[in-house]
């Protein structure tokens, strides 16, 4: 898996920071301490973590991933990443 999206809503300071959905690599949700979880309302399962992007940014880049955008939208921000 390649291609990476992780998002925060409303404060990117403090997170948190969502990092997967229920097909993203297991080993990388562990490095990274996320959590699954299933929101009332949402027909899908997500990964996230309390920490802040800045921190999760950090760790995926250790991991050999590079952003490649992101963007706003509404009052959320999206990062998209890459690994070679």
């Amino acid at each position: 898996m390649p291609y990476l999206l992780i998002s925060t809503q409303i404060r990117m300071e403090v997170g948190p920071t969502m990092v997967g959905d229920e097909h993203s690599d297991p080993s990388l949700m562990s490095f990274l301490g996320a959590t699954k979880r299933n929101m009332l309302g949402n027909h899908f399962w997500e990964y996230y973590v309390n920490d802040a992007p800045r921190i999760v940014l950090n760790k995926l880049e250790s991991c050999g991933y590079r952003v490649v955008s992101m963007t706003g939208v509404g009052q959320t921000l999206v990062w998209c990443l890459h690994k070679e």
